[in-house]
């Protein structure tokens, strides 16, 4: 019998319908899964707290209990407990058109970098207070107990990247910075707040600075002031894609020298 039931918790059809049926229940269907890093969102933010639950061995079993997990995590966010108790500011960065530029360019001058851009972008978060908390791939989120440390580290690490170019590229930023309640699970940071921050990166479109209304409410009056900054309202061109997952009301600016 149990033969069997390992037998069958293996079979990659009955793994399959099981993620199947996971599209059909509330909350995020991709919730622990590590490799989702190139979508933003919930997904990529529990994937190493899912994995320390139900472990990384694939089969039935763990995506019966992922399925699980899922549901509880939509009826946390349903009833607002799936927010934290502790305000902090996220951002999150990627860097534009990286992916074309790699493909053509191949592994090595790809990775030398990958090592100048977390040289010019970690130092600044890592001296104003900030935690790295995940890198992914050309980019990073990190978090900020304080918004104007938070903005202060992102002007800081532009400046740094400046100076940064390999086979003839000079990489270009976007950065989204919001300030909400995300819960933090096992070293992670989960909930809408996260996906919000993501979505306000998006509208950065080709190399810009953008921050949520909460986290320019959030700012001491004179933080922009005295980096030189003021703000502009974000609006979405016509051939943008809508930012989908975020609160109809989320208003968005983007950052702009004086």
């Amino acid at each position: 019998m149990t033969e069997w039931l390992e037998n069958t918790n293996r079979k990659p059809h009955v793994v399959e319908a099981i993620r199947r049926a996971r599209l059909a229940l509330p909350g995020d269907p991709a919730f622990g899964d590590p490799l989702s890093t190139a979508g933003p969102g919930s997904a990529r933010a529990v994937a190493r707290a899912a994995d320390r639950i139900v472990g990384d061995e694939p089969g039935a079993a763990r995506e019966i209990r992922l399925g699980a997990l899922q549901v509880w995590q939509a009826a946390l966010e349903r009833v607002g407990r799936g927010k934290g108790t502790q305000e902090v500011t996220i951002v999150f960065t990627d860097l534009v058109a990286f992916s074309s530029w790699s493909l053509g360019v191949g592994d090595e001058a790809t990775l030398e970098l990958l090592r100048a851009v977390a040289k010019a972008i970690e130092p600044p978060i890592v001296e104003r207070s900030g935690h790295v908390v995940k890198r992914m791939g050309d980019g990073l989120m990190a978090v900020f107990s304080s918004p104007d440390r938070a903005v202060q580290a992102v002007v800081a690490a532009r400046h740094n990247l400046e100076n940064v170019e390999v086979a003839g590229f000079s990489p270009q930023m976007r950065v989204g910075i919001h300030t909400g309640t995300p819960r933090e699970i096992g070293g992670d940071w989960l909930g809408v707040d996260v996906t919000i921050a993501s979505r306000v990166m998006e509208a950065g479109g080709n190399g810009n600075t953008m921050l949520s209304a909460s986290t320019l409410q959030a700012l001491h009056h004179d933080t922009l002031e005295q980096l030189g900054l003021s703000v502009k309202p974000y609006r979405r061109s016509f051939f943008a894609a809508p930012l989908n997952g975020v609160p109809e009301d989320l208003r968005i600016f983007g950052l702009k020298e004086n």
